[in-house]
């Protein structure tokens, strides 16, 4: 069967006079009843955003038969070759009905739900009361009893979601359960590098996912602080955007937005970040980490396709890193961390506006922060960006969101198997995925392939290139 059909009904509103949709969109179909059902997510123009369609028609009898072997090979071509996608999936969601401009519930009820009742599948659903509800729940999850985990929220409920897991009486099992993340929040960074700039925000998009979407394993990072340990799928940040993010609540209702303003007041102050920085280094240059990137891009695009490419030369990074995923560390840091005079440790000591790192391209629609990031490397991105002028500051707003500070001379890159944080002063703020935690020493060690989330293609959708001139280093 072709990879797009075009189905036209008499059935269909005028507004849908024809529809033209990907195989894959296709979530259910079935004669039932001398009746021929077909249920698919379509866009109503090519800029729309994605909405659920069902279409339906009285079939003759004696086209009974003709029209269920139609709507089986439908079925069968819309879930073929997903050896990981079983139809059913059975779906623990959760929805924090208080994130970002606070329309999850609204935006849950008409257009997320009914796309997994279309597709039949099993669902479970909490509407959270008050902070870390899904974490405690997910706590103790029957890890048998679901394919996937659903958060309904910004990247505070994914956040959520990985410590229970993480605190699990069977915790590499429970990580090994799928999270689909559904973009309702402020932020949405795991969203938009799941689906790409596009779909991040569509709701329907992430939906569809959660219904079809393949495993990606991913590293986690885990943050030590005195005697705890925790887990980061997406950011650490102290200075500059840690006060944007934990600082600017009282803007929730902008949505996103929010972040450019609250950033925008903080570069007009220019405050230093007062720490001290030591990273345990595996690859600086700049210019290598872009050609990495576009080496495991086209591996894993390959994969998906099925072709074959030659491995490119990433031996920096292949030594970096295990060939099997992490063993999950103590839940308590008993251990001292690693001393930044250890081998292969540097340290920072250039005055910082913000330290910024973690796992994934964009952390918002508006800013790829790392956009050589790797969602198996076993890696963390590392960012200092130095003090300088409050206009190059403003200026770097331009391009953001394709991450093109990245090759400003003042952000300082680096891929690390660990780095660590000592304030040097105690009034300021650490944020972890948007949450915010004591601004006190603390160590951060990445793990290799120690969680999952769904995927529709198996890769970050994130484009980042090198600049035309390729002088960039």
């Amino acid at each position: 069967m072709a990879s797009h059909c075009a189905w036209t009904w008499r059935s269909v509103p005028e507004k849908w006079p024809r529809i033209d949709t990907p195989v894959r969109n296709v979530v259910w179909a079935e004669v039932s009843d001398s009746v021929l059902e077909i249920s698919f997510i379509a866009r109503r123009r090519k800029k729309h955003a994605l909405s659920l369609v069902h279409i339906t028609g009285r079939i003759k009898d004696d086209q009974v038969q003709l029209a269920t072997a139609f709507a089986t090979s439908l079925l069968d071509a819309a879930y073929a070759g997903k050896r990981w996608v079983k139809r059913h999936r059975r779906l623990r969601v959760f929805v924090n009905p208080k994130s970002g401009p606070g329309a999850s519930v609204s935006h849950y009820l008409k257009r997320v739900e009914p796309i997994f009742q279309a597709a039949r599948c099993v669902i479970e659903t909490t509407f959270t009361q008050h902070p870390r509800h899904a974490q405690d729940l997910v706590r103790d999850l029957d890890v048998d009893q679901y394919d996937a985990v659903v958060t309904m929220s910004g990247d505070g409920l994914i956040h959520e979601v990985v410590n229970g897991f993480a605190e699990h009486a069977l915790p590499e099992r429970a990580l090994s359960i799928p999270i689909a993340p559904i973009p309702t929040g402020s932020g949405n960074g795991l969203c938009i590098n799941l689906l790409g700039v596009e779909d991040g925000y569509d709701v329907c998009a992430a939906a569809l996912n959660a219904v079809k979407g393949q495993p990606l394993r991913i590293d986690l990072c885990s943050i030590t602080q005195n005697d705890t340990r925790i887990y980061s799928f997406m950011s650490q940040v102290v200075g500059l955007f840690a006060i944007v993010d934990l600082g600017t609540e009282y803007l929730r209702f902008l949505g996103s937005t929010r972040f450019l303003v609250g950033y925008v007041i903080e570069v007009l102050k220019l405050k230093p970040c007062p720490v001290k920085l030591s990273v345990q280094v595996v690859e600086s240059d700049k210019k290598r980490m872009v050609e990495n990137l576009h080496a495991y891009q086209a591996r894993a695009r390959a994969k998906t396709s099925g072709a074959t490419v030659p491995d490119a030369d990433t031996s920096s990074l292949a030594a970096a890193s295990t060939v099997v995923a992490s063993p999950l560390p103590d839940s308590k840091a008993t251990s001292a961390p690693a001393s930044p005079l250890d081998d292969g440790w540097i340290t920072f000591d250039k005055p910082m506006s913000y330290v910024y790192a973690g796992k994934g391209p964009y952390v918002s629609k508006d800013f790829m922060q790392f956009p050589v990031s790797l969602p198996d490397d076993g890696l963390v991105d590392v960012v200092a960006q130095e003090i300088t002028t409050r206009k190059a500051m403003l200026d770097a707003m331009d391009g953001s969101e394709n991450g093109d500070s990245y090759w400003l001379s003042t952000q300082h890159y680096w891929k690390a198997r660990a780095y660590r944080v000592e304030p040097l002063t105690s009034k300021s703020c650490l944020s972890v995925d948007g949450e915010a935690y004591p601004f006190e020493p603390f160590q951060v060690e990445c793990h290799r392939e120690m969680a999952t989330v769904l995927s529709p293609c198996g890769y970050y959708q994130a484009q980042f290139d090198l600049p035309q001139d390729s002088t960039s280093s």
